[in-house]
């Protein structure tokens, strides 16, 4: 059985480095409550939801959520969601809403 101190000792001996584990990172301050919305189209919600055809094919929907409402705002379903097509689709939401 090898041990910590012994694989340690072995590379000590040949001169190697042995890599040390880092700590766990600390908040870096107080944590502020999350401030809820009380008026529809106050705080949305966004979400990439994946799956694929029988065939292979693979295709995302987009969906975008009220979170004081819980509806629907947009889902938007397509093989390829490029960023300016994400982005053409919230205007489009913003002008709706």
């Amino acid at each position: 059985m090898v041990n910590r101190k012994k694989t340690y000792r072995l590379y000590r001996e040949e001169g190697l480095s042995v890599r040390r584990r880092r700590g766990r990172k600390k908040a870096s301050g107080p944590r502020a409550p999350l401030l809820t919305a009380c008026l529809p189209n106050a705080r949305e919600s966004v979400d990439f939801v994946q799956d694929q055809f029988v065939w292979g094919r693979r295709f995302r929907i987009f969906n975008v959520f009220d979170d004081v409402t819980k509806e629907c705002l947009a889902a938007v379903v397509d093989t390829s969601l490029s960023g300016r097509r994400v982005a053409r689709e919230f205007s489009a939401l913003n002008e709706r809403r």
